[in-house]
């Protein structure tokens, strides 16, 4: 059985967490690496978009931005609608850009990484909300506790997907 989606899923997991995190590492992922960078960069969107340097620069910056906003009180919360689609989304670009690296089936991988990200936004509130409340920390120790493991389980995921 091909591994993709699998891998697509868990990057959507990530994307239900922190939904900039995922493009960011596969945009820094495809900029290290040129001849993959040179092979999608002939291939159709959205992998060429994210092997772009201005992708690999930006999109980190969008990840950092998102994870100081999620404090504030005006950014709805991450079932909302908007945000909820959001998270799909982005779930969804990440597992056709993996795809198109691993030279898989892009559907199948874009379809998981949706799932995963719808599964995950809600999963991931409700555990945030409950570790919050049995260790009696503040949100946003929490909040950044989620965000290491955005990022961390993220890079691990592409690393195995793409090495």
């Amino acid at each position: 059985m091909d591994a993709t989606p699998l891998y697509a899923a868990a990057l959507g997991w990530v994307a239900g967490m922190r939904s900039a995190t995922p493009p960011a590492l596969l945009a820094r992922t495809l900029a290290d690496r040129s001849g993959l960078r040179r092979l999608l960069g002939r291939r159709r969107q959205p992998a060429k978009a994210l092997s772009t340097d201005a992708a690999a620069a930006l999109l980190p910056l969008a990840a950092a931005g998102e994870m100081a906003a999620d404090k504030l009180p005006t950014i709805p919360a991450r079932t909302s609608p908007p945000a909820l689609m959001g998270r799909i989304a982005s779930g969804a670009l990440s597992g056709a850009v993996l795809a198109q690296a691993r030279r898989e089936a892009v559907l199948p991988a874009a379809l998981a990484g949706a799932a995963g990200a719808a599964a995950s936004s809600f999963a991931m509130m409700a555990l945030r909300q409950r570790v919050g409340e049995a260790v009696g920390v503040p949100d946003v120790a929490v909040a950044l506790a989620e965000y290491a493991l955005a990022v961390g389980a993220g890079a691990a995921v592409v690393r195995a997907a793409l090495d």
